[in-house]
């Protein structure tokens, strides 16, 4: 689709986060190998909104034959969560304020600069974190999905952290992250999710519990490594 083989050739070209300018079935655009699907090759397209549905449509024709279909951000938030990718608005920021720190992403800060916007409150975050994003795997199929917010329970039903994200993975489980306090997040710690339900009739409602609160009704989640562990092929 690549209006020149010069072109095409910038796009094989790239390496990660790079990108190149030129012309898409005679749209100018922006290619870039970068994505959120934690796929080592994936790409994002730029183009004029005006000219996107004219683009699209070009697309979906000339991956037709290869069995090219659209997807939506449902797909594009399970295959992030499962590769341990946080999003705004979930693992960062978020209703529990969460820096990228707290998220496993502290390395992008470059502290060795001496100066940046948030540096001093980004180092005294450091200093006092409590816990840390996990990702974590529901232990059996066929059960209700954990939602933003659910609490998370150790052994002895303790509120320990709570859900930010869940969906479901290749295998079928559901696999999702979650904050946790510090003494948790190591891989294979066994924990409980209990699910926040829209009526609540608990003496103290699950929406206002926090750390530390018991709760009951849970459902066996265990951690797993904070990025997925791929296989390697052998030849």
């Amino acid at each position: 689709m690549a209006d020149t083989k010069e072109f095409a050739a910038q796009i094989k070209r790239l390496k990660r986060a790079e990108l190149c300018e030129g012309k898409l079935a005679g749209h100018d655009v922006i290619v870039s190998r970068t994505g959120y699907t934690g796929e080592p090759i994936s790409f994002e397209i730029f183009v004029h909104p005006d000219r996107a549905p004219g683009l699209w449509n070009k697309i979906m024709a000339a991956g037709a034959p290869f069995g090219l279909k659209p997807v939506g951000l449902g797909a594009r938030d399970s295959l992030r969560t499962e590769a341990g990718l946080p999003l705004y608005g979930h693992e960062m920021a978020g209703p529990l304020d969460l820096t990228p720190d707290d998220a496993g992403f502290g390395a992008f800060a470059k502290l060795y600069k001496p100066f940046f916007i948030g540096r001093s409150a980004f180092i005294k975050h450091k200093l006092e974190m409590k816990g840390q994003v996990v990702r974590f795997r529901v232990n059996e199929k066929n059960v209700r999905m954990p939602k933003q917010l659910d609490l998370a329970a150790d052994k002895r039903n303790k509120v320990v952290g709570k859900v930010l994200s869940c969906a479901i993975d290749t295998e079928g489980f559901f696999t999702g992250q979650a904050f946790v306090e510090s003494k948790y997040t190591e891989e294979g710690t066994p924990l409980w999710v209990a699910g926040v339900p829209e009526r609540e009739s608990e003496d103290k409602p699950r929406s206002q519990m926090t750390f530390g609160d018991r709760v009951t009704g849970l459902e066996a989640i265990t951690i797993v490594s904070r990025m997925p562990k791929h296989k390697k092929v052998s030849g």
